[in-house]
């Protein structure tokens, strides 16, 4: 372990949206972005296939899309901050505009507008039908490479905060792609863009590396953990058996595909009056119904899109390609599988954590917007407006900006990186236990299986922060004895109005349930 690198930079964790977003919104401040990966490479931000949610359309109102939001929820959603960010939505879109995102258009110049599931009306703004993820991301790093004030780290994975009598003063990082010694650096602000926890799974539409680490090393580090039981799962996951699960885009459906099992029969319309536009946790449910029932769904483009889904829906067409299906001619064979953690670090409006020296924004932050069931393409854009709300408000507390050297890393030998037969038993359990469909047996089960596995990781930080948001997502679900949204237990299968609040958990909290269902877990 070398000594602690001492810079004036401010210090984001994270390259996805939200963590390129901060780095632009904060220029000239000069800023440190640390990335385990090459820019554009293994971040959920990339893999966005729906595009970003606005009121852009005649006749829409950000007042609607709010409204929208607020609905799909499922009663805990904090409505001052649905407004606040769909209110910004129209803005971003126009600023991602003119940093030249190509918004797909229509011959008058108008944005093309998509309807996905939730949404009162088509307001999801798109890029190249199913590519807005990946172009956005293109179009920030190619603005980021050219900011003088930002320096990005490459390879360099953060494991740990660093706090001083309450408060983050430093972030511990090693070597991403080997084992090495820790190094500490301290900045002028931590702000955490690290990434959501859909990756905790065994089946997943998520990159690798997201696991939870960011939410974890919050956590440890003392940092209150919101809305932890609510997880998405994306409906339809095309199911070939690739790990992560290629991503049927929620526009198909939009666009008029719908879904049907192996025996031609639509399943959706006695399900919800919206079909296979309900809401995503209904939607996700009904698949995992069907798949359990031996019934293989599976998402019928053939007569809504037909030959033209190669050219509407590039990605998906290539996946498609890649596992030997002809969505022309064949349906697509689809999964529920874990997409999107609605929970996180607590976040107040400008983006601060309950520790004070830490600011945290896109799928790591838990703002409140998501509720229990986050609504479709609002991810991208919470991720862009709360970037702008922490980089505003980190600024605020810098005063004047100064130049500041390159940050210079030398690693010692040693350390450790997580063993991948451990990553591969706690996402399995987490599949098995604390996914679609939960009960009390299950939860006491991982949360026991949660605990052993983290022994066995000893020393390993990276491990260590994966098993304590996988802890922390089973207690929380222990602890909500009712079913919402994303989180549904067989056990207790209603909804409870006494419970329609968010929740609040500590890792201490959380660990202390361990005992308590060690007893049934035996």
């Amino acid at each position: 372990m070398t000594g602690p690198v001492e810079t004036g930079r401010v210090v984001i964790i994270g390259a996805g949206l939200a963590g390129l977003s901060a780095a632009l919104d904060l220029a000239p401040h000069p800023v440190l972005v640390i990335t385990p990966e090459v820019l554009g490479e293994g971040a959920s931000s990339a893999w966005a296939q729906g595009g970003v949610a606005a009121a852009m359309g005649p006749g829409d109102s950000p007042a609607d899309h709010a409204a929208d939001t607020l609905r799909a929820g499922a009663g805990t959603v904090d409505a001052a901050v649905a407004r606040q960010i769909t209110a910004a939505a129209p803005e971003q879109i126009a600023a991602l505009a003119d940093l030249g995102v190509p918004f797909d258009r229509n011959a008058a110049g108008a944005f093309v507008l998509s309807r996905e599931a939730a949404h009162g009306r088509a307001r999801v703004v798109r890029v190249k039908g199913d590519q807005a993820g990946h172009e956005i991301m293109q179009t920030l790093i190619r603005t980021v490479r050219a900011a003088a004030s930002v320096q990005v780290l490459e390879g360099v994975i953060a494991s740990g905060l660093e706090t001083s009598a309450g408060r983050v003063t430093g972030v511990w990082v090693e070597r991403a792609d080997m084992p090495s010694g820790r190094v500490l650096i301290r900045g002028a602000a931590v702000l955490m863009a690290g990434g959501g926890s859909a990756g905790l799974y065994a089946v997943t539409t998520n990159p690798p590396r997201v696991r939870g680490q960011g939410i974890g090393m919050a956590a440890r580090a003392g940092a209150i953990i919101a809305d932890a039981e609510f997880v998405q799962f994306h409906p339809t996951a095309i199911d070939t058996g690739q790990d992560p699960a290629p991503l049927a885009t929620e526009a198909l459906r939009g666009e008029g595909a719908v879904l049907v099992n192996r025996l031609g029969e639509r399943f959706m319309q006695a399900v919800h009056p919206d079909a296979e536009l309900a809401p995503r946790d209904i939607v996700a449910r009904a698949i995992f119904a069907q798949g359990q029932a031996g019934l293989r769904p599976m998402l019928d483009t053939r007569a809504a899109i037909g030959a033209e889904l190669t050219e509407r829906f590039p990605a998906v067409a290539a996946a498609c390609a890649q596992a030997g299906i002809d969505p022309a001619t064949q349906a697509i064979p689809v999964t529920a599988a874990a997409h999107y953690h609605m929970g996180g670090v607590e976040t107040g409006p400008e983006g601060r954590a309950s520790l004070p020296g830490l600011w945290v924004c896109g799928e790591a932050a838990s703002t409140g917007l998501h509720g229990a069931n986050r609504l479709a393409s609002n991810g991208l854009l919470e991720a862009r407006v709360m970037a702008q709300a922490c980089a505003e408000d980190i600024a605020r507390g810098l005063g004047t900006p100064a130049p500041a050297a390159p940050v210079v890393l030398t690693f010692s030998p040693g350390g450790e990186t997580p063993d991948p037969a451990l990553i591969a038993r706690l996402r399995r359990v987490m599949t098995d236990h604390v996914g679609v469909l939960r009960n009390e047996d299950g939860l006491a089960l991982a949360l026991a299986e949660i605990a052993a596995i983290e022994v066995q990781a000893g020393a390993c930080e990276c491990l260590r922060n994966m098993t304590a948001t996988a802890t922390l997502i089973a207690a929380a679900a222990v602890l909500r004895r009712e079913s919402r949204g994303g989180h549904f237990r067989t056990d207790f299968p209603r909804t409870d109005p006494a419970q329609a609040h968010r929740s609040r958990l500590t890792l201490a909290q959380a660990v202390a349930l361990r005992p308590q269902t060690l007893e049934t877990a035996r």
